[in-house]
């Protein structure tokens, strides 16, 4: 396995347990109904909680190894990569990946955004006032999405090295051509007219000569 291979699923994995630990850590944190104060019907006293920074937390690492996932696998604005898989699971793959990540996200930003209320509020729905809290399982769900969107992101992008590294080895194996022109080396049939040599005794060459 290549060195930037290795570099990328580390870096991505991180962020991904970043991501997933923080958004338990808001779910573990965030305000709860038994929390909030009721001096009046009408007014609600909401304590102070770090779910909004966990949660924003867990959505800007989830962000960052989403970006290094499409920049790797050649994804960027939902456009497909320069290595392309035929099956049909592999091109569902980024989509599901996509998904989970768009999913987790907002889930992320909208319960930390509601989760932050604090002081006195006096909230009125229909004629009744209510004192409003984060359900439970919005940063817990939000947290199993974001890590099942990296581990997705991690395989589809090895899936895909592995495809291009499996291409190159059966391209390089194969011998250049030139041209489709077979090259040979010419054949000449022998003279017709051509004659043996004849061998000659050194006496009658002699005798020869002096006559």
């Amino acid at each position: 396995m290549e060195r930037k291979v290795i570099i990328v699923c580390c870096v991505v994995g991180f962020l991904g347990l970043l991501s997933a630990a923080t958004g338990f850590a808001a779910e573990a944190t965030r305000i709860k109904s038994n929390q909030v104060n009721y001096p009046s019907p009408e007014e609600c006293i909401y304590p102070r909680s770090p779910a909004l920074v966990l949660g924003l937390t867990a959505a800007f690492a989830l962000m960052i190894a989403q970006i290094i996932i499409n920049t790797a696998t050649g994804c960027i604005c939902c456009k497909n990569g320069p290595h392309q898989l035929n099956s049909n699971w592999t091109l569902a793959l980024p989509l599901l990946v996509r998904f989970t990540f768009v999913i987790a996200f907002l889930l992320l930003l909208t319960g930390a955004a509601l989760n932050e209320q604090h002081g006195e509020e006096e909230n009125l729905y229909f004629g009744n006032y209510y004192c409003y809290v984060v359900k439970p399982g919005v940063f817990g769900g939000a947290a199993v999405l974001s890590l099942a969107s990296v581990v997705l992101g991690i395989f589809y992008y090895l899936t895909l090295n592995s495809k291009k590294n499996t291409n190159d080895s059966w391209g390089s194996s194969v011998p250049p051509t030139q041209g489709g022109i077979a090259m040979g080396q010419p054949q000449f049939p022998p003279p017709q007219n051509a004659q043996d040599p004849v061998f000659v005794h050194e006496d009658t060459y002699m005798r020869r000569q002096l006559t």
